[in-house]
C-alpha cells in the first residue's frame, strides 16, 4: 500500500507593488506645492493683521514675522470711545444690516429662482440674463444718483438707505445662484407629491426646500458676507449712528490726530474677521455640500 506524502502548498509569492511612475509623483508634488502657495498667499495678510493687532503700538512697523511685544492695548483702543470711535455700535449696525438684507433677499430669491428653474414662460432666458447683468453692475455708477435720491426724501443716514441698495445688489446674485441649484433638483419628487394630493406650494415647501437646504445655507452666507463687506455705498449713505464696520474702521482716529492708529485698525479688523472665520469653519460641511450640489448628475 502506497502512501502519498501530502506536501504543504507553498504560500503565494507576494506581488510586487506597482512602481509609480516618476511623472505621477511629480504631478502630486506640484499639486501640493500649488495648494501650499495658495494657502500662504491667502492667509498671509490675515496672519500679519493678527500679529500686528497683538503688537505694542510703538512696534507697529516691526518686521519680525512672529508676535513680539504682545499686548491687548490695541483691542482696548479699538473698543474705546474716548477718541470718538464707536466700534461696538458699528458692529451692531453691520450685523443688523447684514441680517435684514440676507433675510429679504432669501425670501424673495427662493421664489424667483424656483420660478426661473421650474416654470417655462416667454423671455425666460432674457430675464435670467438681466438678473446676471444686474449682479455685475458697477456700484460706483449708482453712488451719486442714490445719494441725490435719498437726500431728497430724507433717508440719508438711515437704515433704509443702507438696506435697500444692499438688497438690490445681493438679490440678483442670490437669484442667479439659487437658480442653478434648483435646476438640478430631482423634480420627479415634486411630481410624485402632486400625484399624492399635495398642492404645488406644499410640494415645494415639504419636498423641494429640504433638498435645497445646503444650497440655501450657502447662498445666505454669501449674501451676508457680501453685505457686511460693502464699503462704497455705506461710506456715502450712512451717518455716525448707522455706519457699518467697514466705514468705522476706515475713519478710525487715535489719540494723535496726525498719526494713523494702524495697530488699533488691525485689532478692529481682527475682531470683525475672526467671527466670520469661525462661522465658516463650523458650517464648512454645509457650505461645501451646497457649493457642490448638482455638480454630479446620475
Amino acid at each position: 500500500m502506497t502512501h502519498r506524502v501530502l506536501e504543504k502548498e507553498a504560500p503565494p509569492t507576494p506581488r510586487p507593488k506597482p512602481h509609480r511612475p516618476w511623472s505621477a509623483s511629480l504631478k502630486n508634488y506640484r499639486i501640493y506645492v500649488g495648494v501650499a502657495i495658495i494657502i500662504v498667499w491667502g492667509l498671509a495678510p490675515f496672519y500679519w493683521m493678527v500679529v500686528t493687532a497683538f503688537r505694542d503700538p510703538d512696534y507697529t512697523f516691526d518686521t519680525t514675522p512672529w508676535p513680539t511685544h504682545v499686548t491687548l492695548e490695541n483691542f482696548e483702543n479699538a473698543l474705546s470711545t474716548s477718541s470718538g470711535n464707536n466700534f461696538t455700535r458699528a458692529l451692531f449696525n453691520s450685523m443688523f444690516i447684514g441680517t435684514v438684507t440676507t433675510a429679504v433677499v432669501m425670501a424673495m430669491g427662493i421664489f424667483a429662482a424656483y420660478a426661473l428653474a421650474r416654470i417655462e414662460f416667454r423671455f425666460k432666458y432674457l430675464v435670467v440674463g438681466i438678473v446676471l447683468g444686474a449682479s455685475m453692475f458697477p456700484v460706483v455708477a449708482l453712488v451719486t444718483p442714490l445719494f441725490q435720491l435719498f437726500t431728497n426724501i430724507g433717508w440719508i443716514g438711515s437704515y433704509q438707505a443702507m438696506d435697500i441698495p444692499n438688497i438690490s445688489f445681493a438679490l440678483p446674485l442670490t437669484i442667479y445662484t439659487l437658480t442653478s441649484f434648483f435646476r438640478d433638483l430631482p423634480w420627479e419628487l415634486e411630481e410624485a407629491a402632486r400625484i399624492d394630493g399635495a398642492t404645488r406650494g406644499q410640494a415645494f415647501r415639504l419636498v423641494m426646500l429640504p433638498l435645497a437646504a445646503p444650497a440655501l445655507f450657502t447662498t445666505a452666507i454669501l449674501a451676508f458676507i457680501v453685505t457686511v463687506n460693502e464699503y462704497m455705498l455705506a461710506s456715502q449713505l450712512s451717518s455716525d449712528a448707522t455706519e457699518p464696520v467697514t466705514v468705522a474702521i476706515a475713519r478710525f482716529a487715535g489719540n494723535d490726530p496726525h498719526v494713523v492708529p494702524y495697530a488699533a485698525i488691525m485689532a478692529a479688523g481682527t475682531i470683525v474677521t475672526i467671527p466670520l472665520v469661525i462661522m465658516v469653519l463650523l458650517f464648512q460641511r454645509r457650505i461645501v455640500s451646497g457649493l457642490t450640489a448638482g455638480g454630479v448628475k446620475s
